[in-house]
């Protein structure tokens, strides 16, 4: 057992990952958070959830990670006075969540930082949608909005504003920067403006439609999202699906993972100068979202994966498309890459440019692909294997420069090796159902899903109530670890650098706006 040395006592759930379920007094959680940090883990999310109803108060939910698996560790708060110890100083991504759970739940950390995160102006500071008592479609006062971002002074020193809207149809959020001259002393992020009420939303729903709003968390993560909540309904109700159904998600993640990559390398080689560079893997990612809606009816695969399997089968027809499609996406990405190598003007660009440091990294607990582009070995397919990766042997890519340099390399690795675990999947799927039958979840039964996306791990926790329905469900997205790191590694950059870094990581604003 992974978490064996803590002094809890831990039920392991069912399901494809390791998970162990435990509860502790909420002042013991620095040292249970320290004990597992010691051993090598992290902080992968951090919650409240509304307990009233059952005659409890609050509770915060912590998921902590290993290689082995993960600890879901319960502790109860208090309804007159729900407060717990601040964990940021063990865990550095947990200021963030810790602020968002006070906005949505007013469960409190101890903690020197209380400025509102996911509020905003549009409910009062002294109401909480997630508390039960609240409606889904209240519709609330606004509030007032006076956030005190943090000043630097001194001679020279100036702000730049950017956002919350931007010159584009990504979701808002605001950068505020403070410079001399061209150099950037400080970074300070604003994110969480379209309040689009996930967690809310989850609490009643039938559990077949909680997987399509899964898969509308983050839309170019649906893939990873989606599996996550199957995984977690899944241990629930205690199924395995057929093996064909996972040797297909496995395919459908891949997909989403090389598509995703395809995107980034051609708009990273357009902020850096190189037009060219865009028009060829738009190019490319268009191929492959063309044979997506081909072969599967959707081009970035929504609904494809379904509570017990999948909904969409292959054909021997389909899986000859795909490998088809593989050796020419192979030939054609080694071809340019060569071209971003020898290309000096990309390269200058790329070099140096935003680097975050091993050590940085894992102070601020930075996870996925940005991770590991600075050394952090976590990759849930080459660590929980969650099947079929138990036996597709992933190769875990790794860089250690920490640069935009790296982050590109590690795109191009990543495309080659799901290349591969593609041409994997398609020579030993067997035949077979695609599906099985899902019992009813039992009341208060609970599971933990988790599944390595393009971006990083997607996390959902999912407990069923006792009119065979949701009761609570929280989604977790690898940007929550990685937005803080991009202020560091935009420190001593100058500010027309910032595009292209911002690039290099790829961070989601809808995954963080729960």
């Amino acid at each position: 057992m992974a978490f064996n040395s803590l002094p809890l006592s831990l039920t392991e759930l069912p399901g494809a990952v390791p998970v162990w379920q435990g509860q502790a007094p909420a002042a013991d959680l620095p040292d249970i958070c320290q004990a597992v940090k010691d051993q090598g883990g992290r902080l992968a999310a951090l919650w409240g959830t509304d307990e009233q109803d059952r005659g409890e108060g609050y509770a915060l939910h912590l998921a902590l990670a290993k290689p082995e698996g993960m600890l879901w560790l319960r502790a109860a708060l208090p309804a007159s006075a729900p407060q717990y110890p601040d964990l940021s100083p063990i865990f550095y991504p947990a200021g963030r969540m810790q602020r968002a759970a006070r906005d949505l739940l007013g469960i409190d950390a101890d903690a020197a930082d209380r400025r509102a995160w996911l509020r905003h102006a549009a409910w009062p500071d002294t109401e909480h949608p997630l508390q039960r008592k609240i409606a889904a479609a209240t519709v609330f006062e606004p509030g007032t909005d006076d956030y005190p971002f943090v000043s630097v002074v001194g001679d020279g020193v100036h702000e730049i504003p950017v956002g919350p809207v931007h010159a584009g149809t990504i979701e808002p959020g605001h950068f505020r920067f403070s410079i001399v001259g061209e150099k950037v002393l400080r970074l300070e992020e604003r994110l969480g403006y379209t309040h689009k009420g996930v967690d809310k939303r989850f609490q009643g729903m039938e559990f077949t439609q909680g997987a399509k709003l899964a898969g509308r968390v983050s839309g170019d993560s649906t893939v990873a999202y989606a599996w996550a909540y199957c995984m977690a309904l899944e241990s629930i109700a205690a199924v395995t699906p057929p093996a064909r159904a996972l040797w297909l998600r496995a395919l459908l993640l891949e997909r989403e993972r090389i598509a995703n990559h395809l995107g980034d390398l051609g708009y990273l080689g357009n902020d850096g100068g190189l037009a060219f560079g865009l028009a060829q893997f738009m190019r490319l990612k268009e191929d492959v979202l063309r044979l997506n809606h081909r072969l599967f009816g959707h081009r970035y695969l929504m609904d494809r994966i379904v509570p017990g399997g999948t909904a969409c089968d292959l054909d021997h027809g389909g899986l000859a498309a795909i490998g088809r499609e593989c050796d020419a996406l192979e030939r054609e990405v080694r071809l340019l890459k060569d071209i971003y190598d020898d290309h000096s003007g990309l390269q200058d660009r790329f070099l140096t440019c935003g680097r975050l440091t091993p050590s940085t990294a894992n102070k601020l607990g930075v996870i996925g692909l940005a991770g590991r582009a600075s050394s952090q070995i976590w990759d849930l397919r080459a660590q929980a294997k969650p099947a079929p990766y138990d036996t597709l042997a992933a190769d875990m890519k790794i860089h250690k420069n920490g640069d935009v340099a790296a982050r590109v390399l590690m795109r191009f690795d990543e495309i080659f090796e799901s290349l591969r675990l593609e041409r994997a999947v398609i020579e030993r799927i067997s035949p077979g159902a695609i599906a099985a039958p899902l019992p009813a979840p039992g009341a208060g039964k609970a599971g933990l899903g988790w599944a390595e996306g393009w971006r990083g791990e997607s996390l959902i926790a999912l407990e069923a109530g006792a009119d065979g329905r949701i009761r609570n469900c929280h989604a977790h997205d690898p940007s929550w670890q990685n937005w803080p790191a991009l202020a560091f590694a935009v420190f001593n950059n100058i500010v027309p650098d910032f595009p292209l870094i911002n690039k290099s990581f790829n961070l989601s604003y809808s995954g963080c706006d729960l």
